[in-house]
């Protein structure tokens, strides 16, 4: 029997595989950028959103379980599936168009999605939406590190 764990998994990679195709101009237009001087952490960036997707699935998977198949949990999976297209559209979209203000709104709309979905989940799962915390977190922090680029790059804006 293939278990929730293992679907929700799946279908959070291959979101991620099909978005996250980049080419390396764009890539490389990302790179030239100038940062912030306060961005000493950006080597720990993918490290970060790795535990960020993991405890978002984890969440997904308590959620799911808690009421399998029904209506409202089909609504809140669709809400999940939503905020990692939204997530993962952040760089491709961004390098894409070339333009941080995409980036920033992208980023900001991430933000508020995710403080949607955990009030969607809290009434679930205290425990599912406390593993949404660490998104809530951090994305203000990228999205922040966005808007203050856009500054940095008046031209990329």
């Amino acid at each position: 029997m293939i278990k929730s764990w293992m679907v929700i998994g799946a279908v959070a990679l291959i979101v991620a595989l099909v978005i996250n195709r980049i080419p390396p101009s764009d890539i490389q237009w990302f790179n030239r950028l100038q940062r912030p001087r306060w961005l000493v952490f950006e080597k720990a960036i993918p490290i970060i959103w790795t535990v960020i997707f993991i405890c978002l699935a984890w969440s997904a998977v308590i959620v799911w379980e808690k009421a399998p198949g029904t209506q409202e949990t089909w609504l809140r999976m669709g809400l999940y599936l939503l905020l990692e297209i939204v997530t993962m559209s952040y760089t491709s979209v961004m390098c894409k168009v070339r333009s941080l203000k995409v980036g920033t709104i992208i980023g900001g709309t991430g933000a508020i999605l995710s403080v949607l979905l955990a009030l969607s989940v809290l009434p679930v799962s205290g425990s599912a939406t406390l593993l949404l915390l660490p998104y809530i977190l951090w994305s203000p922090i990228g999205t922040y590190t966005t808007w203050a680029m856009m500054h940095l790059n008046p031209a990329d804006v």
